[in-house]
């Protein structure tokens, strides 16, 4: 398929099985595989997954989310501790997010970590330089240079929009997310979104695209849609309802799920006003699914009927309703599309660890 001979096809193999990363399949796995050709038999090769790691982290305002993945991309393991973000320099962020990524990995294994990727809710740029984390109060950082000196190893570090992370990891782990126009949508204590059209990011003219909460709300004491439907504000209404100031998230989603009235209250005006973003999406970019992500996504099943009638009061009829989905891995989807990120430059021409000659390797990518 690949135009290769067998030379040039046996001396690849050759060297990744040498270096560890691939391994012939038993027999008996072969034969259950049904796997049959005419002529000489082939051999069944595979990835070996414990070869090498892959370490992503979100550093989101509330929590700090991080994921493991192997080498055929399997999640390990993964994290989510509190954290309040605001409260601290972003240096120090970023150094309890490598430290909570690090710590349960052995010290023999370190070595075969092969890449450490991270998201935020910030707005930057394409090498990881931030212009502004307005929830965080981040303002002008490089967070590939941070996050690389807070490693505790040398290994290629990238950074994200912790949105377009999110997109990244769901068309990486999900087929029927990478064709089409799919829009995700990360709903934490902001909400940020990113576009993906058959399976690669849009970015935009400044890396800006699906920045679905800054979408001005009509009629409504929030300003924006990330002060509507934010996890913040969410919580904020349903304490001071109810005078309980230690409720959680998971009590606010067991009350709606119980049919609680001050909860129901608050996921129907909730319900409301991700209807009014869905239909502005959908006019705008006419997306064959939208894809929801961050903790609060978990109260969409719960009111999905409610969403449905709300877009229907507002979409035209000529428009199309995109399919609406909660991704598999919701909670914690950004920290896991930025292992995915890891993942894929290591199977790219970016790693230059199998290039003959570096300096052609990284010409080929620039």
């Amino acid at each position: 398929m690949m135009g290769l001979n067998r030379s040039s096809s046996g001396n690849i193999i050759a060297e990744l099985t040498a270096a560890g990363f691939v391994r012939e399949v038993q027999d008996d796995a072969t034969k259950q595989s049904g796997y049959t050709r005419a002529g000489r038999p082939g051999i069944l090769l595979e990835l070996s997954a414990e070869a090498a790691f892959f370490l992503g982290a979100e550093v989101g305002v509330e929590h700090i989310t991080t994921v493991e993945i192997d080498l055929a991309a399997n999640i390990v393991r993964s994290t989510i501790e509190p954290f309040d973000a605001r409260s601290v320099p972003v240096e120090e962020a970023i150094r309890r997010a490598v430290a909570q990524a690090f710590r349960d990995v052995p010290q023999h294994k370190l070595g075969l970590c092969e890449g450490f990727g991270l998201s935020a809710p910030a707005q930057m740029d394409g090498n990881g330089h931030v212009s502004i984390g307005p929830i965080l109060g981040w303002r002008d950082v490089d967070l590939n240079e941070l996050t690389r000196a807070a490693l505790p190893i040398d290994v290629p570090v990238l950074a994200e929009n912790d949105a377009n992370a999110f997109a990244i990891g769901a068309t990486y782990t999900q087929a029927d997310a990478r064709s089409g126009v799919t829009m995700f949508m990360v709903i934490e204590s902001g909400v940020g979104g990113g576009i993906a059209i058959d399976g690669k990011l849009f970015r935009g003219g400044r890396g800006l695209a699906g920045e679905v909460g800054h979408l001005k709300v009509p009629d409504r004491e929030e300003r924006n849609l990330e002060q509507a439907i934010g996890l913040g504000r969410i919580m904020d209404k349903y304490r001071s309802s109810t005078g309980r100031a230690d409720v959680r998230l998971v009590d606010f989603l067991g009350d709606v799920r119980d049919r609680v009235p001050a909860a129901i209250v608050i996921a129907e005006d909730w319900a409301r006003m991700l209807a009014f973003a869905i239909v502005q999406v959908s006019r705008l970019i006419d997306p064959d699914r939208i894809v929801l992500g961050g903790s609060l996504a978990e109260l969409y099943p719960l009111v999905a009927a409610r969403v449905a009638a709300h877009i229907r009061e507002l979409q035209a009829p000529t428009f199309p309703i995109p399919d609406i989905v909660l991704n598999e891995s919701a909670a914690y989807g950004s920290a896991l599309g930025a292992a995915c990120m890891m993942h894929q430059r290591f199977l790219s021409l970016n790693n230059e660890r199998f290039a003959d000659d570096p300096s052609e390797g990284n010409a080929s990518t620039s």
